[in-house]
């Protein structure tokens, strides 16, 4: 069942057995593995079916440098669905390293192993519908496939592996009818939980306060209580429930909100490829499912071992538009409309250099020599992107001229000085706003620093072209667009010591016997991988470790 708060009189009291705080992936997935039990399931989401905003509102907060973070309510979506409603459905599993606890990765380790996890991922993976679980070449495709750069040799980086996409799948409109149609799952939607109550001991949840924008008030009680909101929100509910332990929730080690991480991401130098066009393929691969693949070049975790470097991995990537020796047609078109494009997304299409009268009048010649490639690609985006269910993931441009740069994505190690904490300011329905210091090390630098040399002397050696870039450079580019994306990380993170974590091994609270957090707000370490699927296959372990819990 589906249905809204408003529907509910002021002071209505709910209870299940199991209430789940949020209706994204974490939440809805954890949902769905309860239908057909015995086990009553209470979904309170704060948003509603759609975007609304004064919803998203309750998002808005405050940035300690906007040059590194975007405002708090970027990237993520308060409503049935969450950040599923517009995330762009890359998916890619973490490695067995990333769970390991690496002496160069400070507070590096998780308190369970990929092995542990590693049954989930397919399970994960058709929830996410990115087919089958398989990120090698030889695993997805038994057809052979034009090579990533032929002729490239290289011990350091596996040329191999892959992304794989969802069309992407909004969790809400792909499984909302399968929660609404289950007779033991209650989701409410505009229900704002705005604290967690505990008793005296401060060691159970004895119940949650919820709200709407109607000025109606409601309690939710539950034998188990699940926060999935996200890398940003769960911080924020768990450090503004200080009623009965002063400092929040989980938070007697000052933990909650710490070790903030995203990744490490940004596009640099100039490749030139040898040889003919075809030596070159940086676009999406088909698979029999009909699931976009998309090869990288990835550090060996034998060579992240040796070299002491994060996880990296990288793509070929258009070359800088600013210069018009591309001599594509598309990305001069995409220069010399640069104006009409949103400054984050300009950003990354031209990095704010200035424009010359020289380049702007051979961006031009580009466009008029070649005006139907710039038909055909508008066609392609209006086709495979805009109106497939399926949609094509990116823009993807092949150089007339062999020529591309370098897309790259990195691990950004825990910082314990990288935090979100609560704000003086407070939201229209009483709680306090979100204050946002994302900070980064010099081990962040060196490892984006170190694998784009590696890289480079792997270029040259191999003879296939050449990879030139400023070193000078490296920092600037990987902070060009600051703390990537939606990717919220590590703000409730997971192990065995409440001194330096917040929940355990099965993602409780630790000290809270009926309290868990599903998310990324868990992960001990970001890997260079999205999120998502993993975020999806720790949801069903936690789905799994509560059903036995309760049975």
């Amino acid at each position: 069942m589906i249905r809204d708060s408003v529907e509910l009189p002021d002071g209505f009291a709910l209870e299940a057995d199991v209430c789940i705080v949020g209706a994204g992936a974490a939440g809805i997935t954890l949902a769905q593995e309860f239908i057909g039990t015995r086990v009553k399931v209470m979904v309170l989401e704060g948003g509603g079916g759609s975007f609304e905003k004064s919803s998203q509102s309750l998002y808005t907060g405050t940035v300690a440098d906007e040059r590194l973070h975007s405002p708090p309510d970027r990237y993520r979506q308060r409503r049935f669905g969450g950040t599923t409603t517009i995330w762009g459905g890359r998916c890619v599993p973490y490695d067995p390293l990333d769970f390991e606890v690496r002496d160069y990765i400070p507070e590096s380790g998780w308190p369970i192993n990929f092995a542990e996890l590693e049954s989930y991922y397919p399970r994960a993976n058709q929830l996410c519908e990115a087919g089958r679980f398989a990120y090698t070449l030889g695993e997805a495709f038994e057809r052979p496939l034009r090579p990533m750069l032929a002729g490239f040799k290289t011990d350091r980086f596996s040329v191999d592996t892959m992304e794989r996409f969802s069309c992407p799948t909004d969790f809400g409109r792909r499984y909302g009818h399968r929660l609404e149609a289950a007779d033991n799952v209650d989701v409410i939607l505009h229900a704002n939980v705005t604290g967690i109550r505990l008793d005296q001991t401060g060691s159970r949840v004895e119940g949650l306060s919820v709200a709407n924008f109607q000025g109606k008030r409601f309690t939710a009680k539950a034998r188990r209580t699940v926060i999935a909101t996200g890398g940003l929100e769960t911080p924020r509910l768990l450090l503004a429930s200080r009623d009965v332990q002063q400092t929040g929730i989980g938070n007697a080690w000052d933990i909650v909100g710490r070790y903030y991480m995203c990744h490490l991401a940004g596009t640099i130098g100039r490749i030139q490829i040898n040889g003919g066009l075809g030596n070159a393929w940086h676009g999406y691969d088909v698979s029999d499912e009909g699931v976009y693949c998309r090869r990288r070049l990835a550090l060996r975790p034998e060579v992240q071992r040796s070299q002491r470097l994060g996880s990296f991995v990288a793509r070929l990537h258009h070359p800088r538009i600013t210069e018009p020796e591309h001599r594509h047609p598309v990305l001069s078109l995409l220069y010399l409309a640069r104006f009409l494009i949103p400054y984050e997304y300009g950003k990354r299409l031209h990095g704010g250099e200035p424009a010359t009268l020289s380049n702007t009048a051979q961006h031009l010649v580009n466009v008029v020599r070649s005006p139907f490639d710039a038909v055909r690609f508008a066609w392609h985006m209006l086709r495979d992107r805009r109106l497939a269910e399926r949609k094509f993931p990116s823009i993807i441009i092949s150089s007339k001229a062999n020529l591309y740069s370098l897309d790259f994505h990195a691990e950004q190690e825990p910082n314990f000085a990288s935090r979100v904490s609560l704000g003086s300011e407070t939201d229209p329905l009483g709680m306090p706003r979100l204050h946002v210091d994302w900070r980064y090390t010099r081990g962040d630098v060196n490892t984006v620093t170190r694998s784009l040399a590696l890289l480079a002397e792997d270029f040259k050696a191999s003879g296939i072209g050449s990879f030139d870039y400023d070193p000078l450079e490296v920092e600037h580019e990987m902070t060009r667009y600051g703390a990537y994306g939606g990717h919220h990380i590590g703000t409730a993170r997971m192990g065995s010591d409440p001194r330096t974590s917040v929940v355990d091994g099965d993602c409780k609270v630790h000290g809270v016997k009926n309290l868990y957090v599903a998310g990324a707000a868990t992960f001990p370490t970001s890997s260079q991988a999205n999120p998502t699927l993993t975020v999806v296959a720790l949801s069903l372990r936690l789905a799994r470790h509560l059903r036995a819990s309760l049975d």
